[in-house]
């Protein structure tokens, strides 16, 4: 069974999993909350802003008209004057921020009432103008008609700051940003509840599942020692023995070691959590990889192949981590190339270092990896094809225990190949800073 403080390392891990699944989910939910609400917001502006826009371009040409009535000229359209008395006095002009200016048909400035004018040039074709900068204003432009003999005698200019319009489109910024600042704060504090109630489901069966992996995976233990055991003394001990029965037993041991070595995997993987502190020592990472390449060198002279090693650049390397998993996680990238490369092929380990990171190199000349499954080889079961593979065996975890291992070491695992030249696969870990 899982130990007490194992077991707490695991829950704990899974805590911290879910955790930032949660805050993943909640700020995602928020990101489209706040896209949705910027667009209404936006529209809103928009359509509050061009409605005003359109009043105001109303207005004026009301103006414009009645003043353009109001006025009286001489023939030559050189004196302009309007009744102070009726309806267009100019003191209401200036306090409305309007003005009001008259040009002849050239576009000569005639006559003007009120201080709000364009800096703008006269124009003909442009009945509506605006000017921007420190003095926002809308211009209408119109032309003038001569009561008796229907003629264009000049053309009429009203003007008025855009101010107030500013102020209230200002007014509405503020509301509409503080509105969506409201929304998002209420809607994060609810998110953060019903995110974890959606969450809470999914974690207990979670927790569920690993918890009987690791329980089936231990339980499985015992029966399949047991099978191994009487199978090697039956193979041991074959007096009264039929030969075929030998070779029986024989199946059931390599079935047996092969069962157990699939339960370890299993047990492995289910507890994947992170190594504890107490864990952690200094490694020799060259003495690892050259005690490895002295086990090995024996398989792979049986199988002909030639396992060789460079550390030529790279003669002390140290890291922080666990020995037994870093030795596992090496092992486990080189019975995968001895699993997939055929006889008379190379596989060569060898490590270069850049800065504080230590690369290491296991290539070999297999049979290599489709391109649309290189993003899969980590994958749990994934194996490739059987009659590809030229010593079958293996469980099809090797790859993915490899990668937890280089994850809980702050490492990572990257691997290039091609079909019928090889596969490389690369570690990088974080070297240990001496003083």
């Amino acid at each position: 069974m899982l130990s007490a403080d194992n077991g707490k390392n695991i829950h704990m891990n899974y805590k911290k999993m879910f955790r930032k699944i949660r805050v993943n989910l909640l700020f995602s939910y928020l990101l489209v909350l706040a896209l949705i609400l910027g667009i209404f917001a936006i529209a809103v502006r928009t359509f509050i802003a061009s409605s005003l826009i359109q009043q105001l371009t109303e207005k004026l040409i009301a103006l414009g008209q009645t003043a353009a009535e109001e006025a009286q000229y001489n023939k030559d359209f050189k004196y302009v004057n309007i009744e102070i008395d009726r309806k267009f006095p100019n003191q209401d002009i200036l306090t409305n921020n309007q003005a009001l200016q008259w040009f002849d048909i050239q576009g000569d400035l005639v006559s003007q009432q009120g201080e709000i004018t364009l800096n703008l040039p006269f124009s003909r074709d442009e009945t509506v103008q605006f000017q921007k900068g420190n003095t926002h204003i809308e211009s209408v432009t119109l032309p003038i008609i001569g009561s008796k003999d229907k003629k264009l005698v000049g053309y009429i200019r009203a003007s008025q700051s855009l101010d107030e319009i500013d102020k209230v489109l200002n007014q509405l910024d503020l509301g509409l940003c503080g509105g969506i600042f409201v929304a998002l704060l209420l809607s994060g504090l609810g998110g953060v509840c019903l995110t974890r109630q959606a969450m809470q489901p999914i974690e207990d069966s979670f927790q569920r599942l690993q918890q009987f992996t690791a329980d089936a995976s231990h339980e499985l233990r015992s029966p399949l020692m047991a099978i191994k055991s009487n199978a090697a003394v039956a193979i041991k001990y074959p007096d009264g023995m039929r030969s075929s029965d030998a070779e029986k037993f024989k199946i059931i041991v390599d079935a047996s070691n092969q069962m157990a070595h699939l339960v370890e995997d299993l047990l492995f993987l289910a507890r994947n959590n992170k190594i504890p502190c107490t864990s952690l020592v200094t490694i020799d990472l060259v003495l690892i990889l050259n005690n490895l390449i002295q086990l090995y060198k024996p398989i792979a002279e049986t199988k002909e192949i030639y396992l060789k090693s460079d550390f030529s650049q790279n003669q002390n390397i140290y890291i922080l981590g666990d020995s037994a998993q870093i030795a596992r996680l090496f092992r486990n990238l080189i019975d995968n190339a001895l699993q997939y490369t055929p006889s008379g092929g190379v596989i060569i380990i060898k490590t270069y270092r850049i800065n504080s990171q230590i690369y290491i190199k296991v290539q070999d000349t297999g049979l290599g990896i489709a391109p649309e499954n290189l993003e899969i080889v980590f994958e749990r079961f994934w194996r490739a094809e059987k009659s590809r593979s030229y010593h079958h065996g293996g469980s099809g975890l090797g790859l993915a225990i490899a990668q937890t291992i280089a994850q809980n070491h702050n490492g990572l695992i990257t691997v290039t190949s091609q079909l019928e030249v090889g596969s490389c696969f690369t570690v990088c870990l974080p070297v240990l800073q001496s003083e």
